[in-house]
């Protein structure tokens, strides 16, 4: 069971085989149940049994882009490229239905080190432990973070526990030497940098 579920879950796959299956021609039940131009209603009914095949392809394209846009982010600084570091993270966590916090480990160079979901929340908050983010921080040798979270509310304005939050980590990361350069809050097709609104 858990091989099924991780061939059918993109992000286990090989850039190889999202490329060959992107690129995969559609089944025959996809071309023959396809409404076409000047087909009445009745033909738009079958549009449902393809919804799955529309599904995973969307996917799979996404998974793609992630990943090229991640590879993006370590072959320079992040912060001189924000835009990449903007749809990389509005691609990741905008339309999830529950709070992530992300952080984003940096080298000196600012280069991403890795990017990693470090806590999940329920609809409208997720708890956020500083220890947890300062040891992940000092097991990759990180010299600075950029945090994001998304607001499933989609109102990316940050929040006073937010900005409490951001101060505390910057705090508790201070005492290792690393830097917070900003904090992202993303909602659907946007993502907040707090930094710019002088809240970092």
């Amino acid at each position: 069971l858990y091989i099924e579920e991780n061939a059918l879950n993109p992000s286990f796959l090989s850039r190889a085989d999202l490329v060959r299956e992107l690129l995969a021609p559609p089944t025959r039940d996809f071309i023959a149940t396809a409404p076409h131009v000047g087909d009445g209603e009745s033909a738009y009914q079958g549009i449902a049994a393809n919804d799955s095949a529309i599904s995973r392809k969307l996917g799979v394209a996404r998974e793609l882009l992630l990943r090229d846009l991640q590879a993006q982010m370590c072959t320079g600084p992040v912060m001189s490229t924000p835009q990449v570091l903007r749809d990389w993270l509005c691609l990741h966590c905008a339309n999830l239905e529950h709070e992530v916090f992300l952080v984003l480990y940096l080298t000196a160079q600012l280069q991403l080190i890795e990017a990693v979901e470090l806590f999940r929340g329920t609809i409208d908050q997720a708890s956020v432990y500083p220890r947890e983010v300062v040891k992940e921080a000092l097991r990759l040798n990180a010299a600075a973070v950029v945090f994001s979270h998304n607001h499933p509310s989609g109102s990316p304005e940050p929040s006073q526990a937010d900005r409490v939050l951001t101060q505390r980590l910057k705090e508790a990361l201070a005492l290792v030497d690393v830097r917070v350069l900003d904090h992202f809050i993303v909602a659907p097709g946007q993502a907040l940098s707090m930094a710019e609104k002088g809240l970092v």
